[in-house]
């Protein structure tokens, strides 16, 4: 069974929410990829957009956008997720996950990317002005 750590960023109110998925709440995710966006009811966070931004494996491996598929694999990296370079050019052979979300997949983390607002507004009856008759006409 799937078991996930989420961390929900939120630009508009600059706060961060962490919860956990677990079981057919957390179905919804696999196959999903980084960079898709996810309805936030399929969460159990209604009226939101979330935009998967990355995540990590219960290793502490990061997933890579550039990397296809959800499996460890040995990359050559050059900067960005996973790998800091000490030297200008320094280039290094590290392990990453692919940009795929799978059983192994830990942590993950989101961006609200649109806050849905429903209004809800009462309607009140209103009155209709009755049509008047228009002179000259028959």
């Amino acid at each position: 069974m799937a078991k996930f750590k989420l961390i929900i960023s939120d630009p508009a109110t600059r706060k961060v929410a962490i919860s956990e998925l677990e079981g057919p709440k957390a179905q919804p995710l696999i196959g999903r990829e980084l960079g898709e966006i996810v309805d936030g009811s399929l969460l159990g966070l209604g009226g939101r957009k979330l935009r998967i931004t990355g995540g990590s494996d219960k290793d502490g491996i990061p997933m890579r956008f550039d990397i296809h598929g959800g499996a460890k694999k040995y990359a050559v990296l050059a900067g960005g997720t996973g790998f800091k370079p000490t030297t200008p050019g320094e280039r290094r052979r590290k392990l990453v996950r692919g940009r795929m979300i799978t059983e192994e997949t830990y942590q993950l983390n989101l961006v609200v990317e649109k806050q849905v607002e429903e209004k809800v507004e009462k309607k009140i009856p209103s009155k209709k002005a009755e049509p008047q008759a228009v002179k000259g006409v028959k």
